[in-house]
Formats: structure tokens, sequence, C-alpha cells
């Protein structure tokens, strides 16, 4: 994939990640407060806006590329030919073009989408799309069951922007033998899984050898991104939905939620999980 380059006229425009404001406390003690900053970024294919999300303003290369892959607008990287980031005064707009395989799919399963934070299946037009079946996954990792403790813990030290804001979720990538590979942080829970999966996929991670650690409850549209990339097991702070749980069980995916500290509970193909 080829990345245009913003020019130096164009930076100013991109926002920061964080923005300062003051507040005041309930003693009405006025004092700086950092806050994570949301933007309109729009993902657009072949001159076609296909989304757009509210996202934090970084990350938008793993952005593109995760989107892509999760939402089965492209196979892998090299589907996706170039992408340009324009920065605008309403908002990011991410431009890829298409390789052509991929954009004959992409047309044949062209959305509209508004997505705010707190939802990833705003204006899907067929209520098929919106549960989607995924393909069976063939699972070939175990993971110790302190070891989801572990993992819990390192995706809590690595959330730098969180800990600095309190407002963002986290979606992060555990490797059973090399502990944390890679995490993601957003506003948006669905953002933050789909720059992971995009950074994984630009450093030829492969998402079958581990888990998916997310900061978020598990919705069904995290299932099936989880799946778009054939990734396995999925370990969650909260709990998932029925219809997650459901998904997961049909396609293979062993899900563990509820996960704090040394308790957690497993909610499909439990036979992942060792003493």
């Amino acid at each position: 994939m080829q990345r245009s380059p913003i020019s130096n006229d164009s930076l100013h425009l991109l926002p920061d990640p964080t923005a300062e404001t003051l507040r005041r406390d309930q003693d009405g003690l006025e004092a700086q407060r950092t806050l994570a900053e949301e933007c309109p970024v729009a993902l657009v294919y072949n001159g076609t806006t296909a989304a757009v999300v509210m996202a934090t303003p970084a990350d938008f290369q793993d952005l593109a590329l995760g989107f892509s892959l999760t939402e089965g607008t492209i196979e892998n990287v090299a589907d996706l030919k170039s992408l340009d980031i324009i920065p605008g005064p309403s908002g990011i707009e991410l431009r890829m073009w298409l390789a052509g395989t991929s954009e004959q799919r992409f047309k044949r399963r062209q959305r509209r989408l508004v997505g705010p934070t707190g939802c990833g299946l705003c204006g899907i037009e067929s209520l098929a799309d919106a549960a989607r079946p995924a393909s069976h996954l063939t699972r070939s990792i175990i993971i110790r069951a302190r070891q989801v403790e572990s993992a819990l813990l390192a995706l809590s030290d690595a959330q730098t922007l969180n800990r600095a804001t309190r407002a963002t979720h986290a979606a992060g990538f555990f490797h059973p033998d090399q502990e944390l590979v890679a995490i993601r942080e957003d506003v948006g829970r669905h953002n933050a899984l789909d720059k992971l999966a995009g950074a994984l996929a630009a450093n030829n991670v492969s998402a079958t050898e581990g888990a998916i650690v997310l900061t978020s409850r598990v919705s069904i549209e995290l299932v099936q991104k989880a799946a778009a990339i054939s990734c396995p097991m999925l370990v969650a702070m909260s709990a998932p939905t029925a219809l997650a749980v459901r998904a997961a069980q049909a396609c293979g995916i062993t899900l563990i939620a509820v996960a704090r500290g040394s308790a957690f509970e497993v909610f499909s193909h439990p036979d992942a999980i060792s003493g």
C-alpha cells in the first residue's frame, strides 16, 4: 500500500489526540484537565464515502487498513493500492484506492454508515449485513488461565492515552509466548479494534496466533471484526451480549469476558483454556 505524504501546509489541520481545558471541581477550584479529542473521519474508497466514524485523531493508516479488513472490503494488504490522509476544516478523509477485485466487492456490498463512538452498525442498508455470518475459524492456540490476568494487566499498563484522559477504549493483541504485541486506543471501541487490526496487518502479524484483549463490552460487531482477521480468541473486561456469544460459538471463537483480576467467565469454546 502506498501512502501519499501530507503536505507541510496541511499538517496544522490534523488535530492532536488530546486537548487541554480548564475545569472546576466540586469545591469550585480551577485546574487543567486533559481530554480525549474526537473528530469525524470519512473512509472513502475509489471516490465513494463508505463510512464516517467519530474517532481519536491518531493512527489513521491503521484505521484505514483495519476497517477495510474487518468490514470485508479487502482481503489482504495488497488489495489496498494507496491511501491519502486529507485533513480539512470539518474532519479527516482517508482516501483509499482499491485493487480491481476489491473494487468490485466494494460495489456489491456498498454501505452508508455514520458511526458515532457508541454504535458500529448505524445505517446498514440490509438486516442481513448486521448479522452476517463469519467463517468458522481453526484454533491452534491454548491460553493458560493465569495468562488472562497477565494480558489484562499488560493492556492496562500500556494505555497511555486513557491514563491521561480516562476516556478511551483499548484493544491489544496478546501472544501466549510474546505477551502484549500491540495496542491501539480510541474513544470508540470499534475504532480501537480496527486500528489494532490494521497495525497487525501492516506488521505482518498473524491474528491466528493470539488473543484480542478489549477494555469494553463485547457486541456482535466486535466478534465479527475479530473473525474477519481470523483471531480465535477474545478477552474482554466487560460482559458480552447474547448475540455476541451465539456468534462466537458459531464461528469457533473462544470468548472470555467479565475478566477482572484473576476472575473471568468463559462463554464459548472453553477447551482453549488450560489450568
